[in-house]
């Protein structure tokens, strides 16, 4: 199985040639960003196929028809073909039968297009805890997600010592890892290669290996893996200054490395 890697584009200022050879330079082969508009399009679609990168599009859920905007933003993202898509989807504080109405109608979106569609792990969405989404995925056996657990574990305020029942089945579904190292309480540690989130580093790593035998086992030909660190104000910083704590570039090229090297190790 291949390990890909894709760069966020969040956060990251650049222009966007110069984020593609950054990019390039550092070993990924693709981007996860929504789909650009206005004067970005055909630059961003023109280097896609310039640096032969795959691309994840991003898809938010807003507005006072959540079906009828997920329809909208997948049919969008749909036209720049990517690879798949990650959908922060719904809303939490939203009955079960809400949720349900959603994403029966987001699978039928799914198939319409004939793209994946990954509904990440978030804080703020349906699936905002481990217990929605099993709930959800229980319901839905055709729905698939981006796990990025840093959220639970803030929302838990625990490395999750007490959901393996609910993350089993997560990682089940599992097709796309935002490869974010969280904590207790919040969704990033400052900078994962610190001796004092070893903990957390080495819980992190052990779920998204885990999730990478399963897809193997399933027989997937690739592992999708984006080390989705954010920038300041997602990131800590200094009172005051509000100076970031750490180098994001740097943050994101420690994590991407150190995940290659587990991979290897593993033999995945």
């Amino acid at each position: 199985m291949e390990l890909k890697m894709f760069i966020a584009r969040w956060g990251m200022n650049e222009p966007l040639p110069e984020l593609f050879a950054k990019a390039a330079d550092a070993g990924y082969t693709g981007i996860e960003c929504g789909a650009p508009g206005g004067s970005e399009e055909a630059a961003f679609r023109s280097l896609l196929k310039e640096r032969s990168f795959d691309y994840i599009a991003q898809i938010h859920s807003a507005g006072d028809d959540l079906i009828a905007n997920f329809r909208h933003n997948a049919e969008r993202a749909a036209s720049f073909a990517p690879t798949l898509i990650v959908s922060h989807s719904s809303r939490h504080g939203l009955s079960f039968d809400d949720n349900r109405r959603f994403f029966e109608q987001a699978l039928i979106v799914e198939r319409e297009i004939g793209i994946p569609v990954a509904h990440e792990t978030h804080r703020g969405r349906a699936m905002f805890t481990p217990w929605t989404t099993a709930e959800l995925l229980r319901e839905f056996p055709e729905l698939r997600i981006t796990a990025d657990f840093s959220h639970w574990c803030n929302v838990c305020e625990s490395l999750l010592e007490d959901q393996k029942a609910h993350l089993d089945l997560a990682m089940s579904r599992t097709i796309h890892i935002h490869g974010r190292v969280g904590h207790r309480e919040g969704p990033q540690v400052s900078d994962p290669s610190a001796p004092e989130y070893a903990e957390e580093l080495r819980v992190h790593l052990g779920w998204w290996l885990e999730i990478a035998r399963r897809r193997r086992a399933e027989g997937a030909p690739v592992l999708t893996f984006n080390p989705e660190f954010g920038p300041p104000g997602y990131m800590p910083t200094l009172p005051h200054t509000r100076q970031p704590l750490a180098d994001l570039w740097k943050v994101r090229l420690w994590m991407k490395r150190r995940f290659e090297q587990e991979f290897a190790d593993a033999s995945l």
